[in-house]
């Protein structure tokens, strides 16, 4: 598969090796390529301390490979002048600010780029209602739920109109309910958007339930061990046949990396 199209992603040769406590090189990451096409939904999923979120951070442009290059939409990463509007980030703490409210935090990366208070508040409107929080646009973080407070990151994300959103473990503090229902609104907000999206997750369900493909990465360093398209239709069914055996060849793929990981 070779990406292509805005928002269409390439990561080739990457590695990223940093220095220990004690000073040696440890290395997180290590030739990983991956070709993410133009509105695909991808989940990376992988044990713990993988890399996966080095990867994402990579990505986004916060840290720096130590080999390898990314591309977006066939440009190489540091060469695109504009790249904290082009990619959106939506972490898994949150990350509002709390004193202000629904609206302000919405606004607040649109602000800070200097679009003119029109345009910010026609499009803070716009996603306030995208994520169905109207009637608690005037509330700050501390009076919202967990799964609130995820809309919001993820209505601040996307206000930029962003080609590539990148997410990080989003729904992992939530409850199983609450998690199972931003699963749901995700996709809603997904397919209406048109956005390519590259997620990272623990779930073997979740990245079933999500994505169009599953990257699964080695324990350490990580690596992509193999890449799993997702072909059931959605909304797609967790008991369904299909469903099962995906997840029995995803987890048959991850188990001996969860091992070694443990150790």
């Amino acid at each position: 598969m070779t990406a292509s199209g805005p928002g269409s992603l390439r990561i080739d040769d990457l590695g990223f090796t940093y220095a220990s406590a004690q000073g040696e090189p440890v290395v997180a990451l290590e030739r990983v390529d991956l070709d993410v096409e133009a509105g695909e939904f991808v989940c990376l999923l992988g044990p713990s301390g993988c890399g996966k979120t080095t990867l994402l951070f990579i990505v986004a442009g916060l840290l720096e490979p130590t080999r390898g290059k990314v591309f977006l939409d066939h440009t190489p990463l540091r060469e695109v002048g504009d790249l904290y509007e082009r990619i959106g980030v939506v972490f898994q703490e949150y990350a509002l600010f709390l004193w202000l409210d629904v609206r302000q935090n919405i606004e607040f990366p649109m602000k800070i780029r200097g679009w003119a208070p029109a345009r910010r508040r026609a499009q803070v409107e716009r996603f306030v209602d995208l994520v169905n929080l109207g009637r608690w646009a005037r509330k700050k973080p501390s009076q919202l739920s967990g799964g609130m407070k995820q809309r919001v990151g993820i209505a601040r994300a996307l206000a930029l109109d962003p080609e590539l959103l990148l997410m990080d473990e989003p729904f992992a503090a939530l409850d199983a309910q609450t998690r199972s229902l931003m699963q749901e609104e995700l996709l809603r907000i997904w397919q209406r958007e048109a956005k390519t999206v590259l997620f990272v997750t623990h779930s073997i369900p979740e990245a079933i339930y999500l994505a169009d493909r599953i990257v699964v990465m080695t324990s350490h360093p990580g690596r992509v061990k193999a890449v799993i398209d997702v072909e059931e239709a959605r909304p797609r069914d967790v008991t369904s046949a299909e469903f099962n055996r995906v997840q029995r060849e995803v987890l048959a793929l991850l188990r001996p990396e969860i091992d070694k990981a443990a150790s």
